[in-house]
């Protein structure tokens, strides 16, 4: 039996490996060209009839979503995983409150965007401007990005000198803050009532908008995975900078980074603070597709969620958590067949994935090495009855 786990643990490690060898063997113009490639299915994806394949799509099944949609969740809650990577697989700072950041991002647009806020109703009143004035599209982006970041040194200053559960109930307490205040501060979120006519980058939603409509969700899911590959360009920079670094070397051991110059509390306020940029530009476009946002699409179950994109997928590996993102997002579309068992059977992959893989789907290249390094030392060791 033990030889038969070592045995699978091997093969296992072996092939992740071996992928990544065989990727990294190849030249500069082969891999760019994968990456076309890879970039241009992306894009095809809302598009999908291709036979044999059509399978996929969510709008195939009776009580499907909207393919579209789909994948714009998909490609938000990528968005989403990324930006928890970085506090979670990077940093190694347990965050059980990233809601509170996606939340955040959702309310900017929406109180400094929508006609119907509190906050513009008030602007308009104090400064004499017309009943249809709002700020922009693409300043309330500008505005969402730095709330959040702002929101993120606020919450790590004081906080991020704990560690393990303490941190994560402390990050846990910040979420359901966040969601409380939304419910209760009529006077500036509207309460339960939320917000309505929330913008897009043509404007409030109108039946005058030729590309960016509350139906067609296609545009929504292109714009939303050009952030994704943009926001995935600039953190693998980052990840490989002295920074990233710096992150690796305080999850490892935050007490050796001290000895050797590494200043820990700095690398991790800079990890919470782009983890909550990143949640709040995913809450952002949530919001702006949506349209409308109330206080119920920001409990805590999401943010578990959220939590267990990372884990699934792979803490610390951009594709890993990526990956796991797409399928916490799509398997419970899939299961729509079950009706009010697919939870269930979604529970149970989720709980076999961890019994099977309690490493992640694709975790990162350092575990992997640590893998491959205990089946071999498991290997050499004399086995014992």
């Amino acid at each position: 039996m033990i030889d038969k786990i070592r045995s699978a643990d091997r093969r296992r490690v072996s092939l992740l490996t071996g992928i990544g060898d065989r990727w990294r063997a190849l030249t500069k113009w082969q891999q760019a060209l994968g990456l076309v490639a890879f970039v241009a299915i992306l894009y095809y994806l809302p598009l999908l009839g291709i036979p044999g394949l059509t399978w996929l799509r969510t709008d195939s099944i009776e009580g499907g979503n909207n393919w579209a949609g789909v994948l714009f969740v998909c490609a938000i809650y990528v968005l989403v995983a990324i930006g928890l990577n970085v506090v979670v697989g990077l940093a190694g700072l347990l965050d059980l409150g990233y809601i509170g950041f996606f939340a955040i991002g959702a309310y900017s647009v929406a109180l400094f965007g929508s006609v119907n806020s509190p906050v513009v109703k008030w602007i308009q009143q104090e400064f004499d401007l017309p009943p249809t004035w709002a700020v922009t599209w693409a300043i309330c982006l500008f505005i969402a990005i730095v709330l959040t970041m702002i929101s993120g040194v606020l919450l790590g200053w004081p906080t991020l000198r704990l560690r393990g559960d303490y941190l994560a109930i402390v990050t846990l307490g910040f979420g359901e803050i966040i969601r409380i205040v939304a419910r209760n501060a009529t006077g500036l979120t509207n309460g339960p009532v939320g917000i309505s006519a929330i913008p897009g980058p043509e404007g409030a939603p109108s039946p005058d908008n030729k590309v960016f409509g509350l139906i067609d969700a296609k545009p929504w899911y292109w714009l939303a995975i050009t952030f994704v590959l943009i926001m995935v360009f600039l953190v693998r920079r980052l990840e490989r900078s002295r920074v990233g670094r710096a992150w690796l070397a305080v999850r490892e051991d935050e007490d050796a980074a001290a000895v050797m110059g590494v200043y820990p509390f700095k690398f991790k306020l800079w990890a919470f603070a782009i983890g909550a940029a990143l949640g709040g530009l995913s809450g952002f476009l949530f919001g702006s597709r949506n349209a409308f946002i109330d206080p119920t699409q920001f409990n805590a179950n999401l943010s578990i969620l959220f939590v267990a994109m990372v884990v699934v997928g792979g803490s610390g590996n951009m594709l890993g958590v990526s990956l796991g993102a797409v399928l916490l997002a799509y398997l419970p579309e899939r299961f729509r067949d079950f009706a009010d068992y697919r939870w269930l059977v979604f529970g149970l992959a989720m709980v076999l994935v961890m019994i099977l893989r309690p490493q992640g789907l694709i975790p990162s290249g350092r575990r992997a090495r640590e893998l491959k390094d205990r089946a071999a030392e498991a290997e050499e060791a004399p086995a014992h009855v």
